[in-house]
């Protein structure tokens, strides 16, 4: 087989603040941008690398899902608990000095972990955890 990852998907809450804090804030690119019935999708990636992209979609369009699943997931996005992503950067420590003079929320600074990597922790607007590691030189 030959597979790759095309997008993954992540939730946002706020549209707006999303968009700046992937564009702004990561430097990603804005690959679509789409309106349907008052919600919108959001695809962004990495410049430089058209063939990765993540969805940031409204997670009550989600199909089926009952009020209680949605508060649910609402809960857990909140603690950023819910989604979570992992970078990688050749340039951790330049990566968060940028991040933290900005307005993000700093969850951890970079720290040397047991498990072998070199990262640094950040929630995005809607509470995603936001993992950025030292990539292998």
């Amino acid at each position: 087989m030959n597979l790759s990852i095309h997008s993954s998907f992540l939730p946002h809450t706020d549209p707006e603040a999303s968009l700046a804090f992937y564009r702004d804030a990561l430097g990603f690119e804005v690959r679509k941008d789409v309106g349907y019935q008052g919600l919108r999708w959001i695809t962004v990636g990495p410049a430089g690398q058209p063939d990765t992209a993540i969805v940031l979609y409204p997670p009550q369009a989600t199909p089926g899902l009952t009020d209680a699943e949605k508060r649910a997931i609402a809960e857990m996005m909140a603690k950023g608990s819910y989604a979570m992503l992992n970078l990688a950067t050749p340039d951790l420590d330049g990566v968060f000095a940028k991040l933290q003079a900005g307005d993000v929320e700093i969850v951890q600074e970079p720290v040397d972990q047991p498990y072998g990597v070199r990262d640094c922790a950040v929630r995005d607007p809607s509470g995603n955890m936001i993992r950025i590691q030292a990539s292998a030189a």
